[in-house]
């Protein structure tokens, strides 16, 4: 069945008027890096993200992570797959040999714990990560000590969007 086919087989597509089905999530088209820097949300010292999609019905997201500073961000667990593809810059996990550097696609299984470095040579590093799930953060003996979701990145944009002018809001043309 070709795709003409499928329109007169399916009686929702006989009056389909457009990319999208209508109750489809809208898409979203945006500048991945915004010219204003107040779209960056402050996650730790030196470190900020920028949300691209917060899917709140699978409990995922995709964001840009900028670092500007050397070290250690942090330990965490994935319980479930991560994408990156690093924009800008470089880093790598202390627990693995690889280096992730411009250019450079990474898959994170599930269940795996990694310590996010940054070397003191790289002033600026993006990069572009799909989150699904949560991440756990851990203490040395991977004791839980935080988390994010899906959710809590909502709240940070909210917060950090209300105090920088943008409106609380500003976060709702990300969230699906």
């Amino acid at each position: 069945m070709d795709s003409n086919e499928l329109a007169t087989e399916v009686p929702m597509y006989q009056s389909f008027n457009g990319s999208a089905h209508p109750l489809a999530p809208k898409e979203i088209a945006i500048a991945a890096v915004p010219e204003d820097e107040r779209v960056w949300v402050p996650q730790a010292k030196g470190v900020w993200f920028r949300p691209l999609m917060l899917n709140t019905m699978q409990g995922q997201w995709c964001n840009l992570l900028r670092v500007r500073r050397a070290g250690i961000l942090s330990r965490h667990l994935h319980p479930a797959p991560v994408h990156g593809y690093v924009i800008k810059g470089r880093w790598h996990y202390l627990e693995h040999d690889w280096v992730a550097e411009t250019g450079s696609y990474v898959f994170e299984p599930p269940g795996e714990i990694h310590t996010l470095t940054v070397p003191s040579d790289v002033p600026e590093m993006i990069t572009f990560f799909n989150i699904s799930g949560c991440m756990v953060y851990l203490d040395k003996d991977n004791k839980q000590i935080g988390f994010e979701d899906v959710f809590t990145k909502i709240d940070m944009c909210r917060s950090h969007y209300a105090s920088v002018g943008l409106g609380d809001d500003f976060v709702d043309q990300f969230v699906r």
